[in-house]
């Protein structure tokens, strides 16, 4: 059964989690902040320029510039993480450590929603460079339960029905059929379309129908 957690009580654990992807990102070297992370596209560099967006523009300022770009969140982002990624490594950091993101969270998502965003973008940066950097237990059982709300398809276009995740590392599992089984932040990250590095996951791999 999933627990349920009063949204506000989330703050400091998101607190937690960009502090946590500053630290480990503060000894990066500069070939660290250019490898590819999972998302398609983008390096280290411009996961933490998407990630770290309320720190550097106010919302009239991310208003303006959505506006510019027809309202389109997608392209905006993609315009915000290739013009931001090459900012001093430091300028970086210390977004990342603001109070601003320690505060933050997204128009509707709340505490829950920012939390879905730094762990599984931390993911996407921490996996590719092999760091043993993993959320609390806890953490990760929240997105997971989060992910799995909805029975079937969920909105990173990755369908799961008449399957059963089945986590290696604690006790968290969803659904029933053919098991897919492998460390709760690969299944987290599976979830979300990502590619994890072969071998992690035993299983069928999970059906994408975009």
């Amino acid at each position: 059964m999933t627990e349920v957690i009063d949204d506000a009580s989330l703050q400091p654990t998101v607190a937690a989690e960009f502090v946590r992807l500053a630290d480990l990102l503060d000894a990066a070297s500069d070939a660290q902040w250019d490898t590819p992370s999972l998302c398609a596209g983008w390096r280290i560099r411009e996961v933490v320029a998407h990630l770290t967006m309320a720190a550097r523009y106010s919302e009239e300022q991310f208003m303006a510039e959505l506006q510019r770009c027809g309202f389109d969140f997608t392209r905006l982002s993609n315009e915000i993480a290739a013009r931001d990624a090459n900012l001093p490594a430091g300028e970086h950091i210390k977004n990342l450590r603001s109070e601003v993101m320690q505060h933050w969270a997204p128009p509707g998502g709340g505490y829950r929603g920012a939390l879905n965003h730094v762990v599984i973008h931390g993911l996407d940066v921490t996996v590719p460079l092999n760091a043993r950097r993993l959320p609390p237990d806890q953490t990760i059982r929240v997105i997971l339960d989060d992910l799995t709300q909805t029975d079937g398809t969920v909105r990173f276009g990755v369908d799961f029905a008449d399957r059963r995740l089945q986590a290696s590392d604690l006790d968290w599992s969803f659904g029933e059929g053919p098991v897919l089984r492998g460390a709760a932040a690969d299944l987290a990250l599976t979830i979300c379309g990502r590619s994890v590095p072969p071998g992690r996951l035993e299983g069928d791999p999970l059906v994408r129908i975009d």
